[in-house]
C-alpha cells in the first residue's frame, strides 16, 4: 500500500502543539492595516485554535 502524501497547503498554514491542538494563524492580517487599530491587528495577529469541526479533515490532509 502506498504512503500518504502529506498536503503542502494545509501543513504551511497549520501547526500541531505538544498536547495534538492544531493551530491557525488569525485572520484579516493581509491588507487595509493602516485603518485598523493597533488594538485589532494585536488581536488578529494572535494564533488560534482550530474549530473542532475542521480537525477531522485536516489532520488527514496532515496524515495524522
Amino acid at each position: 500500500m502506498p504512503k500518504n502524501k502529506t498536503h503542502s497547503g494545509t501543513k504551511k498554514r497549520i501547526r500541531v502543539t505538544a498536547t495534538g491542538k492544531l493551530m491557525r494563524q488569525g485572520t484579516k492580517m493581509r491588507h487595509n492595516l493602516e485603518k485598523k487599530s493597533s488594538h485589532q491587528t494585536r488581536a488578529f495577529s494572535q494564533d488560534r485554535v482550530l474549530a473542532k469541526s475542521d480537525v477531522h479533515a485536516t489532520k488527514k490532509l496532515l496524515g495524522l
